[in-house]
C-alpha cells in the first residue's frame, strides 16, 4: 500500500482485543494533533475502536486465529479517515447492518456508532478475495 502524503498514522497490529489499546490511545493523539476537540476525540475513538472489534470478532472469528488490523489514519483539509484493512474472509457489506434499538441487549451497536460518528463509511473488499477495507471519514472542525 503506497501512504499518501497526508499519513498521519500507518501501523498494523495483531487482532486481538488487547491490541484494541494501542489503537485507541494512537486514534486519541492523531485526533488531538489534527485539531479534534476533546468530546470528538472521545467518539472518534469509540467508532474506530467498534470497528476493530467488529474485524476481531466478525471477520476473523473462527477463520483466522492469528490475523492482523493494519490502520490508516489520514487528513484531508478539515476531514480525518480512518482505513482499517484485513485479511480475513471477504464480507458482504450488505451483511453489515446496526440492529434496531429497540432490541434492548448488551452488545451488537458498533455498527450503529459508526453510522452515528462517521460522516461516511464505506465497506469494500481487497483485490482478489485479499481481505476487506473499512474507510471511516469524519469533518473535524
Amino acid at each position: 500500500m503506497q501512504l499518501a502524503d497526508h499519513t498521519l498514522v500507518h501501523m498494523c497490529i495483531p487482532a486481538k482485543a488487547t491490541s484494541l489499546r494501542l489503537m485507541r490511545a494512537v486514534v486519541s493523539r492523531a485526533a488531538e494533533l489534527a485539531g479534534a476537540d476533546p468530546e470528538l476525540t472521545e467518539r472518534l475513538v469509540l467508532a474506530v475502536n467498534e470497528a476493530g472489534m467488529n474485524v476481531i470478532q466478525h471477520a476473523y472469528g473462527d477463520h483466522q486465529a492469528h490475523g492482523d488490523l493494519e490502520i490508516e489514519i489520514q487528513q484531508d483539509g478539515d476531514d480525518l479517515i480512518f482505513i482499517i484493512l484485513d485479511q480475513a474472509p471477504p464480507i458482504s457489506p450488505d451483511c453489515i447492518q446496526s440492529r434496531a434499538l429497540e432490541d434492548v441487549r448488551p452488545g451488537g451497536l458498533g455498527v450503529h456508532f459508526i453510522h452515528e460518528i462517521m460522516d461516511q463509511v464505506e465497506y469494500s473488499h481487497l483485490p482478489n478475495g485479499a481481505g476487506n477495507r473499512l474507510e471511516m471519514r469524519k469533518r473535524i472542525t
